[in-house]
C-alpha cells in the first residue's frame, strides 16, 4: 500500500455507495408515504379519482431508482486496491444522489399530499399539481446526473501497483 491507495481507500466507496441508495430511498419512502396519506384523505371526498391521483407515488419511487443505478455503478468499480481518489470521488457521487434524492422526495412528498387533496376539492389544480410534481423530481434527475459524471471520472490516471 502506498500513500495515493491507502488500505482504507475502499470505504469511501463503500460509503459512496451506502449513500446513494439509503438516502435516495429514505426520499422515496417519505415522498410514498406523504403523498399516500394525501391520497387516502382525498379518496374519502372522491374515490373515482384515486388512480388519477397515484401520480405523486410514482414518481417517488422513481426517486429510489435513481439510487439503485449509482448504487450499482458505484459498486462495480469498488476494489480491494484502489486509490483515494478513487473513493473520495465515489463518496461524493453517492452523497451527489443520495441527498439530492432525499430532497427532491421531501418536495414530491410534501407537494403530492397538498396537491392531491386540492385537486380534489377544485379539479383544475391537477395540471398545477403535475408541474410542480416535475420540477420537484428534477432535483433528484440533477443529482443522478452529477453522481453519474463524477462516477466516470473515479477511475482516473491513478494506478495502484
Amino acid at each position: 500500500m502506498t500513500e495515493l491507495c491507502p488500505v482504507y481507500a475502499p470505504f469511501f466507496g463503500a460509503m459512496g455507495c451506502t449513500a446513494a441508495i439509503v438516502f435516495s430511498c429514505f426520499g422515496a419512502a417519505y415522498g410514498t408515504a406523504k403523498s399516500g396519506v394525501g391520497i387516502s384523505a382525498m379518496g374519502v371526498m372522491r374515490p373515482e379519482a384515486i388512480m388519477k391521483s397515484v401520480i405523486p407515488v410514482i414518481m417517488a419511487g422513481i426517486i429510489g431508482i435513481y439510487g439503485l443505478v449509482v448504487s450499482v455503478l458505484i459498486a462495480d468499480g469498488l476494489k480491494q486496491k484502489m486509490a483515494l481518489f478513487t473513493g473520495f470521488v465515489q463518496l461524493g457521487a453517492g452523497l451527489a444522489v443520495g441527498l439530492s434524492g432525499l430532497a427532491a422526495g421531501f418536495a414530491v412528498g410534501i407537494v403530492g399530499d397538498a396537491g392531491v387533496r386540492g385537486s380534489a376539492q377544485q379539479p383544475r389544480l391537477y395540471v398545477g399539481m403535475i408541474l410542480i410534481l416535475i420540477f420537484a423530481e428534477v432535483l433528484g434527475l440533477y443529482g443522478l446526473i452529477v453522481g453519474l459524471i463524477m462516477n466516470t471520472k473515479a477511475n482516473a490516471d491513478v494506478v495502484c501497483a
